[in-house]
């Protein structure tokens, strides 16, 4: 019923959004005689602020259309690998005419980024897509909003994560080297289990950055909710059916709407002073910083549903029994047969644990328990590193992800390359 409340909200909501936008352009435009009245600016900008705050958030773009490599510039072309009911494989294939150019990206290693299923989609990514690109072949799991997947295509539990990211890895081939970020370490470090156990090639590398594979490790408020409240706490107040306005309809969800204010709700006081600070600049006409305000929240304000069935097994599996560190967890394959989950027995794939100093959503040591559950690995291919100064979002965006975290992805996965290192790019 909430479901259906926030959309009856909503709809009535946007027509005073479109007309605030509406507003906003008329006390500014210079051609408008109300832009000449006194305080016309601070109007302007009041009506903006308004209708930024009700304007409801599409998915953004990736919007890499260009990237530099050895000096000069290849053109970025998205392409669907793979297309699966809740998730899309997507490479961002580099094309330029330049012989020399084609030589280097050749021999450059493939990457998997894994994105988070966690309400956010994966083009919060887009600056370490844009990085990466620099020295490798970059795909990226492009995780699709469950309430525009059709109840037909059946559920997606936790399981179907896991089978979704061997698949993945399999289509690429065993010359991967794969990135989980955040909540997709766990059922990353379970496919990569899995895929070793059987004996198939598993990939040349993981890097695994702040992820919960241990969340008994400093905990934060995060991992104190999900640990403090039941399952059936979870399954009676954030999970709803998807209203009939969305191909979705009646599918069970975790909704959007829902996680966002709990994002919100995390620093309240950083996300006002923000606001203001965004009133202030478009009066003062400090273009640059708008921009950069506008760019930040058209990212964080765009939220998908996540499924509920893979959302509360990842709340028990994770948070509260943690199948994972105590060797419990069985993951159902294709054929609907239960495998434990033996991380180690991986043996030949290097591991990098990367974690953020001041990171608030996974505590230290959380993603560093890796190395304690992957022991086949030798420790000549095993690293951890700290990024000084950095909080969850730092360590995959922003500068210190571009000048701290990720020359040392970039080194660890040359040095793991097959014992080959890839074509220099300066």
């Amino acid at each position: 019923m909430l479901y259906q409340i926030y959309e009856t909200n909503r709809s009535w909501i946007s027509p005073f959004s479109e007309f605030a936008s509406a507003a906003s352009k008329l006390y500014s435009n210079p051609l408008s005689p109300f832009a000449q009245v006194p305080q016309a600016q601070r109007v302007s900008a009041g009506f903006d602020l308004v209708h930024r705050l009700t304007k409801e958030y599409e998915k953004p773009e990736f919007g890499i259309n260009k990237v530099a490599i050895a000096g000069g510039e290849v053109v970025i072309q998205e392409k669907v690998v793979v297309e699966k009911p809740f998730c899309r494989l997507l490479r961002f294939k580099r094309f330029t005419d330049d012989a020399k150019l084609l030589s280097i990206m050749r021999e450059q290693p493939s990457v998997l980024v894994v994105a988070p299923l966690s309400g956010h989609h994966s083009t919060l990514l887009r600056d370490t897509v844009r990085t990466l690109l620099q020295d490798h072949k970059v795909y990226i799991t492009d995780w699709v909003d469950a309430r525009m997947v059709p109840v037909e295509e059946g559920p997606f539990h936790l399981d179907d994560y896991v089978n979704y990211v061997q698949e993945f890895i399999r289509t690429i081939g065993p010359k991967v080297h794969v990135i989980s970020v955040c909540q997709p370490t766990v059922p990353v470090l379970a496919a990569v289990s899995l895929m070793a156990s059987r004996g198939e090639k598993t990939p040349l590398s993981m890097t695994m950055m702040g992820g919960p594979i241990d969340a008994r490790k400093s905990p934060t408020s995060v991992n104190n909710l999900a640990m403090n409240k039941s399952f059936e706490w979870f399954e009676a107040n954030v999970i709803y059916r998807v209203p009939t306005n969305y191909p979705g309809a009646t599918r069970r969800v975790y909704p959007g709407f829902l996680q966002h204010t709990g994002f919100v709700a995390m620093n309240p006081d950083r996300h006002r002073e923000s606001h203001y600070d965004y009133f202030l600049d478009l009066i003062r006409g400090d273009d640059d910083n708008a921009d950069a305000h506008r760019q930040f929240y058209d990212e964080y304000n765009a939220v998908l549903d996540m499924p509920a069935e893979y959302y509360l097994e990842t709340i028990k599996t994770v948070f509260q029994d943690f199948a994972l560190v105590n060797g419990t967890w069985k993951v159902r394959n294709l054929e609907g047969k239960p495998e434990l989950v033996r991380p180690q027995d991986i043996k030949t794939t290097a591991l990098l644990t990367v974690e953020g100093e001041l990171d608030d959503i996974s505590g230290a040591g959380q993603t560093e328990a890796a190395h304690n559950l992957c022991s086949g690995i030798p420790k000549s291919k095993q690293e951890h590193y700290v990024v000084e100064g950095a909080g969850h979002y730092g360590i995959f965006s922003g500068r210190r992800w571009r000048e701290k975290a990720y020359p040392e992805i970039r080194a660890f996965i040359a040095a793991h390359n097959n014992n080959k290192p890839p074509a220099k790019t300066k």
